[in-house]
């Protein structure tokens, strides 16, 4: 037996799906007219709707608006207009308009709730966050809202149902690090990304799993933390060149960062790579005409945004994703920061 929905008002999804004993997203469906339904959940759930007079939320009955929002953790670097672009040249296609928003609030990575509030007064027909992620509080709104979600590079593991667009983060640590041991490297340290985001643990996972089939161990203040900006590229530099026994070779998990490494290391009176080689993580365009050009995995971030603006456009049409899962390959990109170390 179907449990009891809200009466003496609209019934909202959340509702009607509690009731049920299934998923939002499965009453979306049912909603929605999706045919991927057993026939026994759909008749219970066409019941409820019926019993509790259910209306879809105005403005998404008829048509879509032609409005997606795409939501930063960070508006300010090159990383997001590499995102933008790609995300950008799909919407044009579909005829669609972007909303660009940076998160706010006392977490760091999830939008705050005003964001909720002015995206269901605008009524956009999608989501893509980049970087970030929600609290169940605002995935249960969002389905309400039948407003589809896809995340470009999430903060931490998606929750089920959320698709997800990312890279091979772990591989191309790997290969970054195997990189250095293959020139004989055996003091090579690591600047990760924040801590709680899910791409910088991999990328430093990618570091430490290279480093133990080498045998190679790593040496206590080895591994450093910044936030991919340049200024914490530079200040974890300082500190590794201050330790009793400084590395010959860094890892750093974001080009920015790295960028901030070249510069400690020149203030120092430090050559790359003569005196210390570098290998950063993204292939932005400034990697390239960094002195020395640096060495760097490519992190295809175009291509990871224009799959997810794809992805979301067929949710928003009511089509089925062949997966929900999609990282794509990182190769390493080698340039002129790394060399040889002089045993």
């Amino acid at each position: 037996m179907p449990g009891k929905a809200t009466r003496g008002r609209r019934a909202t999804m959340a509702e009607i799906a509690a009731a049920a004993g299934v998923s939002v997203p499965t009453v979306s469906k049912v909603v929605n007219g999706r045919p991927d339904v057993a026939p026994a959940t759909r008749h219970t759930i066409e019941e409820l709707l019926r019993t509790h007079g259910y209306r879809p939320p105005r403005g998404r009955q008829n048509s879509n608006v032609g409005l997606i929002d795409l939501v930063f953790v960070d508006l300010g670097s090159p990383w997001a207009m590499e995102i933008l672009a790609g995300v950008e040249e799909v919407a044009y296609r579909a005829g669609s308009a972007v909303v660009v928003s940076a998160v706010h609030g006392r977490h760091r990575t999830r939008p705050d709730e005003r964001w909720l509030q002015n995206l269901a007064a605008r009524r956009s027909d999608g989501v893509l966050l980049v970087l970030s992620e929600l609290s169940p509080g605002q995935q249960a709104r969002l389905e309400e809202l039948d407003v589809p979600v896809v995340i470009v590079d999430p903060a931490g593991t998606p929750a089920p149902g959320i698709p997800a667009v990312g890279a091979t983060n772990w591989a191309g640590g790997l290969a970054a690090t195997e990189h250095l041991l293959g020139l004989g490297h055996r003091r090579v340290a690591v600047i990760g990304g924040p801590t709680d985001v899910l791409c910088s643990r991999a990328r430093v996972d990618g570091y430490r799993a290279a480093m133990g089939a080498a045998g190679v161990s790593v040496p206590p203040g080895y591994v450093r933390f910044g936030d991919f900006l340049s200024p914490t590229g530079y200040r974890e530099t300082m500190a590794l060149l201050d330790l009793p026994e400084p590395p010959t070779a860094i890892f750093v998990c974001a080009d920015q960062m790295a960028l901030g490494a070249y510069e400690a290391l020149y203030e120092r009176g430090m050559r790359v790579p003569d005196d210390m080689s570098i290998v950063g993580f993204d292939d932005l365009d400034e990697a390239r005409w960094a002195v020395p050009p640096l060495t760097t995995v490519r992190q295809p971030l175009t291509e990871m945004a224009g799959m997810a603006t794809r992805m979301l456009f067929s949710l928003i049409s009511g089509e089925e994703l062949d997966t929900t899962r999609v990282e794509l390959a990182t190769p390493l990109v080698v340039r002129a920061s790394t060399a040889r170390h002089a045993s």
